[in-house]
């Protein structure tokens, strides 16, 4: 069967994915590098205008599919944890209260003596996602990590949640604190 140039013009498949990449990896930097990092203090407004209008969620799409070490996969982690506590605030308060007296946490990493609760981890993931945490984004990685790890240590403790669930909040904590690292090492793009 001959083929013409225009054939692939003409097949509806979706977004390229390339063009999603780019949009997500470009979005990403913005929120949290700042519009100045790359001049594109009019993406930055859209980009803020359309969280607003449309919620945060409709950026977020665009990071899922990108890998942990990444500005882009770092947000859509942050925004899947932020999510599950505005979701199940209950949940997630007393998955953290079991966990904070028996996980391994460095102090300095949760807070000194007072490791984020649900109500502190939301402000400052949603301060990360409105672009107002420019500087501090190793610092909220770290913390959210330490977050995520206190409440695996409590999921395992109250053995409510199934095997997996305590896998995968952990896998999360073990990706943004290496990702937290990557960010202070200045490799985290």
């Amino acid at each position: 069967m001959q083929r013409w140039s225009g054939f692939f013009d003409e097949v509806e498949g979706g977004a390229d994915p390339a063009l999603v990449t780019e949009a997500a990896e470009r979005a990403a930097t913005v929120l949290v590098r700042g519009p100045e990092a790359r001049g594109d203090a009019g993406v930055a407004e859209r980009l803020l205008r359309l969280a607003d209008d449309e919620g945060i969620e409709t950026i977020a799409e665009v990071w899922s599919g990108s890998p942990a070490d990444s500005l882009a996969g770092c947000l859509w982690r942050l925004f899947v944890l932020r999510s599950w506590v505005h979701r199940e605030p209950v949940r997630a308060a007393r998955e953290f209260d079991a966990g904070r007296t028996r996980a391994q946490v460095s102090e300095v990493l949760a807070g000194v003596a007072d490791p984020p609760g649900p109500d502190e981890l939301k402000a400052m993931l949603d301060e990360v996602l409105r672009g107002i945490a420019v500087g501090d984004f190793a610092d909220v990685l770290l913390r959210a990590a330490a977050f995520a790890h206190v409440v695996a240590t409590g999921r395992a403790v109250l053995a409510e949640p199934s095997d997996s669930e305590v896998r995968r909040m952990l896998g999360l904590a073990e990706q943004l604190e290496a990702a937290g690292h990557l960010e202070l090492a200045g490799r985290l793009a």
